[in-house]
């Protein structure tokens, strides 16, 4: 052990997560702590980044997809940990109403946009309709054909309005999922998160794959997508909040400190 290593474990932050383990592992204390001190780093940017939003009446839309289970709410949830709530808004829509099937599909999602110095968070999109939807056949197959036809110059309409419109696609291989799931199915206070879509979700894999790459193809005129590996729920998070930084072009940005730096390559510091 470095005498780096060594110091980690005597502080009183690498002591708490010690003593929080069920079983001793020095080496999985180290990463832990590493990882906190830079999602701390990262989060103290965010909020530099919002201030710029606020400050200047910007407008920024982030959107979060990826399979059930990808970590999409858990990676928002430490995104958003230090903002001002006043100023941030979480999306999450149910399926819609009665009133909301008879209208524009992008209706209801306009009306969630932000407003000046605002920053949104869509915890799913209207990419549902890109996957989720033709998939378990939530909607017809002339329904996906519209949407295919309308997203770019949707998004384009959103981007020439003034709003920083950023897409992020949390990735996650087949075993992860089953084992997300199963661990969600045995957690008291988890498992109201699996639904009749999850329930599906492993069976309909391929399918899923096939509407995702076609999506990958097809909506990147305007707006690239950022694929971000989810298999490990810390460098996903990570990864996702070194993106929207860099992306946004705020005022002053400390380059230095968002640069990318895996947590593989944190562990060797």
């Amino acid at each position: 052990m470095t005498d780096k290593n060594l110091s980690i474990i005597n502080s009183k932050k690498g002591l708490e997560v010690l003593l929080h383990q069920k079983r001793l592992n020095v080496k999985r204390a180290i990463r832990n702590v590493k990882y906190e001190k830079r999602l701390e780093k990262l989060q103290e940017e965010m909020l530099i980044m919002q201030q710029w939003v606020a400050n200047k009446d910007k407008k920024v839309v982030i959107l979060f997809e990826g399979r059930d289970a990808a970590g999409k709410g858990g990676a928002i949830r430490r995104i958003i940990q230090h903002l001002p709530p006043r100023d941030i808004r979480v999306v999450a829509l149910p399926k819609p109403n009665q009133t909301e099937i008879g209208q524009w599909y992008f209706q209801r999602y306009i009306n969630q946009l932000p407003n000046n110095g605002e920053i949104v968070f869509f915890d799913r999109s209207w990419y549902n309709r890109a996957i989720v939807e033709p998939v378990n056949g939530f909607c017809t197959r002339k329904d996906y054909e519209v949407f295919m036809d309308q997203v770019n110059e949707f998004e384009k309409m959103i981007q020439d309005s003034g709003i920083y419109l950023l897409k992020l696609y949390f990735s996650i291989t087949k075993k992860e999922q089953e084992r997300r799931f199963k661990d969600i199915i045995s957690s008291p206070v988890k498992k109201w998160k699996y639904s009749d879509v999850d329930r599906k979700a492993l069976s309909l894999w391929d399918q899923y794959t096939t509407y995702k790459e076609f999506m990958f193809e097809k909506t990147q005129k305007h707006t690239p997508w950022k694929v971000i590996k989810a298999n490990r729920k810390t460098d996903a998070r990570i990864n996702a909040l070194e993106y929207i930084l860099k992306s946004i072009p705020y005022e002053v940005k400390d380059v230095e400190r968002i640069r990318h730096k895996s947590i593989h390559s944190i562990l060797n510091d």
